[in-house]
């Protein structure tokens, strides 16, 4: 399957966002880089142009991270603490270089996947309003155009 878009109509493969996300690449090309630094976003593709003001992951993974790595680091430092009991200078060589690299190492490859995602999948924000019988009804917002 093939996306279509660019200023010439150009083909552009349809890339997995889990894979161009976790290797920080274009969701578009898949060549370009997606960051400039540990977490900022470049403004575009240096590859095929594509312009990253569509993204917007958020704090969505700092939520990830915070639920699924970091919540069991701090079970370990609190089941280190009741079981053995050791001083503070085991918890500084042990747990602090669990919770650090549980934390911090993860959110790159998150940011680049949610980034990937909202690409292929076209998100943007939705505007909730009311029909002609009061019902609730939810339009898309004003898409970002992806081909630029």
């Amino acid at each position: 399957m093939t996306i279509k878009s660019g200023d010439k109509g150009q083909a552009w493969p349809r890339l997995d966002p889990i894979r161009t996300g976790i290797a920080g690449r274009c969701p578009r090309c898949g060549e370009g880089h997606l960051f400039d630094g540990f977490l900022t976003l470049r403004e575009t593709c240096g590859s095929c142009g594509l312009r990253y003001d569509f993204a917007d992951p958020a704090d969505g993974p700092a939520f990830f991270v915070l639920c699924f790595t970091c919540i069991p680091a701090v079970i370990f430092a609190h089941w280190l603490q009741i079981r053995i009991a050791p001083p503070l200078w085991v918890h500084l060589v042990t747990t602090l270089p669990i919770v650090l690299a549980t934390t911090l190492l993860p959110l790159r490859p998150l940011k680049g996947w949610l980034v990937c995602s909202q690409f292929l999948f076209k998100a943007g924000d939705v505007i909730w309003s009311t029909n002609a019988q009061g019902e609730p009804v939810a339009h898309q917002a004003d898409r970002k155009d992806f081909s630029r």
